[in-house]
């Protein structure tokens, strides 16, 4: 399958499509909105939403940063403005919105997060992470491809992505209809599955699975993604080689003058290199981060700081919390643990908009292109 399917679905795109990855704590509705008007596709807005509970603040929240993404992109205050910088010609809002789907409260999705899906109709909906004894993804998706029934004649369902970190959950994501699999690779930033693989093998297997089964997807197919480690044109060009539809950058839009991640993590970032020694993919980053949302199947990749270095070194987890507690303040500990980022880290030089990262990437991709071209 050509780029043009995923450009067809999201007609303003250009190719190679670049989308923001679904980063908690990193993506605005300024950091969205700009990825969209630069031809890419805007995810997530304030990042993947956990708690979908009756009442959920993040809730409220995506409510809001919808409605702001609608005035970002030209709408204004209306829910119902059809203007063309703002909505796909079938009646979509040029943005998605992202779900964790680990969290207990996720059977409250249809009362919940379903009717604002329904009232802001972004174009993409992106699924990631079910808990290993709650599967609740094939009823998820079930949920929002209905939204294309129940709206008015001309709106279309938006379409469903879901991450995965191994071919065993790709296969899942396909039997339960997703749209599009995001195949992230173990050099991913932030949270991933621990027993996951490397982009370019999921990627290659991920393709084949979809190839050989052409039932996944009806007339209309299904896309394939490309996430983890990937933070210039270059990597982007690859990746297409590998007959990726679009291609997810994470740690690169962390750094971006919209993003919401605090200064001195920016400044972490853009000082680090050699991604193999200065992140570390493991389950301590939550564990001494004492966050108990993610389970047994996903770890996650941070930079790494003094209190990993001991950990590296042999220490507990025990002695590793009391050090993170006793000998710091809660100021200094918080600056100590949770920058995340992944193994291209090094490659991460500069803050730039978001907008700007777009197009320079769109850009350096295409001319790698051309060059290796030239060369066979």
């Amino acid at each position: 399958m050509s780029s043009s399917k995923i450009q067809q679905w999201f007609p303003w795109t250009e190719a190679p499509v670049i989308v923001n990855a679904p980063m908690a704590g990193a993506v605005s509705p300024e950091l969205a909105a700009e990825v969209s008007k630069a031809g890419g596709l805007g995810m997530c807005l304030l990042g993947c939403i956990a708690d979908v509970s009756e009442n959920s603040p993040q809730v409220t929240k995506l409510d809001a940063d919808l409605t702001k993404i609608r005035q970002l992109l030209g709408g204004g205050d209306d829910d119902s403005a059809d203007s063309t910088t703002t909505t796909t010609p079938s009646g979509r809002l040029r943005v998605g919105a992202g779900f964790l789907t680990c969290h207990p409260s996720i059977g409250s999705f249809a009362a919940t997060a379903l009717p604002v899906i329904r009232r802001h109709r972004p174009a993409a909906v992106w699924l990631f992470a079910p808990h290993e004894h709650i599967r609740p993804q094939g009823e998820i998706v079930r949920l929002l491809k209905g939204l294309g029934k129940d709206d008015e004649e001309g709106v279309t369902a938006p379409k469903v992505f879901v991450q995965v970190g191994n071919v065993a959950a790709a296969r899942e994501a396909l039997e339960d209809g997703a749209d599009a699999v995001v195949c992230q690779g173990t050099d991913a930033g932030g949270h991933q599955y621990r027993r996951g693989m490397g982009v370019v093998p999921l990627l290659a297997e991920t393709r084949r699975l979809v190839d050989e089964g052409g039932c996944y997807g009806g007339d209309e197919g299904v896309c394939v993604l490309a996430a983890g480690g990937i933070a210039d044109g270059k990597s982007v060009a690859a990746m297409l080689t590998l007959e990726a539809d679009a291609v997810v950058m994470g740690t690169r839009f962390t750094v971006a003058k919209e993003s919401i991640v605090p200064d001195f993590r920016k400044q972490i970032i853009l000082e680090a290199s050699d991604g193999a020694l200065s992140t570390l993919k493991s389950p301590f980053n939550d564990q001494i981060a004492g966050s108990a949302l993610w389970g047994s199947l996903y770890d996650g990749r941070a930079v790494v700081g003094p209190i990993h270095e001991k950990f590296l070194a042999g220490a507990s987890l025990d002695e590793c919390w009391r050090e993170l507690h006793e000998d710091h303040s809660p100021e200094e500990a918080t600056r100590l643990i949770n920058t995340w980022a992944g193994a291209a880290i090094g490659m991460v030089r500069k803050e730039q908009p978001a907008g700007e990262i777009v197009r320079e990437v769109r850009e350096e991709a295409r001319q790698a292109i051309r060059k290796v071209a030239a060369r066979v």
